[in-house]
Parts: C-alpha cells; sequence; structure tokens
C-alpha cells in the first residue's frame, strides 16, 4: 500500500509533507506533489501535516478522487524516470494557496 495526493493538492502545492518525510518519494509538479508508490514506506508522516488534507492511503482513498490513485502513479513514474529529483525540501505554497485551502474548506 501507498499514499496517494489527491487533486486537493492542485493549485496548493502546500510541501509541509516533504519535510517529514523519511524517504524521497515526492515528486513536484507545476500545480501539486504526488508520490511515487515504489518509493513510500507509509509511514503516514505526511498525512497529519498537509494543511487541505490531500494525501490518503491508496486503500482510503475516498470515491470521488480514486482516479488520483492512477494520476499519481503515472505522473511520479514520469518524473523519476526523467531523471528529476525527488523533492525533499519545503517550498513557498503556491501563490492561489491560501484561497484554494478556503474554497476546500479548512
Amino acid at each position: 500500500m501507498a499514499h496517494v495526493v489527491t487533486e486537493k493538492c492542485n493549485g496548493c502545492k502546500f510541501t509541509d509533507c516533504v519535510e517529514v518525510c523519511p524517504v524521497a518519494c515526492f515528486y513536484e509538479m507545476d500545480t501539486q506533489v504526488v508520490i511515487h508508490a515504489d518509493d513510500c514506506i507509509d509511514c503516514m508522516a505526511c498525512v497529519e501535516v498537509c494543511p487541505v488534507h490531500a494525501i490518503y492511503a491508496d486503500a482510503d482513498v475516498p470515491a470521488e478522487y480514486t482516479k488520483d490513485i492512477e494520476f499519481n502513479a503515472v505522473e511520479a513514474n514520469q518524473i523519476k524516470d526523467s531523471g528529476a529529483p525527488a523533492i525533499t525540501v519545503r517550498k513557498d505554497a503556491l501563490p492561489t494557496a491560501n484561497e484554494r485551502k478556503k474554497a476546500l474548506g479548512y
């Protein structure tokens, strides 16, 4: 079982999760991060620190976000295979992050 970043991250890209991750399994896209399933050790450290509750164990992903399981797998594999490094240091969230967080109800 691996963890999945859902589309809730899209438009936010808070990176609190990458700071607490004991392995390098997060990869950065323009508007969000994704988790590489083969590298995730299911420690759950990232789940509690996500300000928009975008990260779930793949078995616990709510029905409306199940498409994000495949999205994470495809995107993380492509990014890693391209030679891009995993993101391991927190960065500033996107300028739209607080607005998106409020729209999500957090």
